[in-house]
């Protein structure tokens, strides 16, 4: 009896270790699938806080000149979005790029509403006046000061913020 003891090895079988591994294998996985989500989630976060600063900036641009939107959006972002160190750039790495359109009426070429804004690029804030949000699609407004910021998210959709 004392021999069968002395035979006996002690350790891990190869069952053991396979099933060890492949359970570590299943975690690495989940994490590799899902920290890019993760990411691009947060990106798109960042984005949103951009433009509500945006929306901010311009609400205070047009109290100081007559509800106008910026006709020089570079000068507009150095003065009104770029201070104490701050940046306004896109968190993937480039500056954002701002387009303006005037939705007139329904039928004008730069109203919004007559536009695929699925079609519309990334990376590119697009500001109309005389416009407002619909969920995610920008419709005309009669409001002398109504604007809306449309931009497309990375992780899919678009967001539309309106200063009403």
């Amino acid at each position: 009896m004392a021999n069968k003891k002395l035979n006996k090895k002690e350790g891990f079988t190869i069952i053991e270790v396979v099933l060890v591994l492949a359970i570590a294998g299943l975690i690495f996985l989940m994490v590799f699938v899902a920290l890019p989500a993760l990411q691009r989630s947060q990106r798109d976060t960042q984005r949103r806080d951009d433009m509500a600063r945006l929306a901010t900036a311009i609400t205070t641009y047009q109290t100081n000149n007559n509800n106008k939107l910026p006709s020089n959006w570079g000068d507009f972002i150095g003065k009104y979005l770029t201070v104490n160190g701050d940046t306004f750039t896109d968190p993937s790495g480039p500056n954002y790029s701002i387009t303006s359109g005037e939705a007139a009426n329904s039928h004008n070429a730069d109203n919004p509403a007559s536009k695929d804004l699925t079609n519309f690029e990334a990376g590119k804030v697009y500001v109309w006046t005389n416009a407002k949000c619909n969920d995610e699609d920008v419709i005309y407004s009669q409001g002398s000061r109504d604007y809306a910021i449309y931009f497309k998210m990375e992780g899919g959709g678009a967001y539309c913020n309106d200063n009403s």
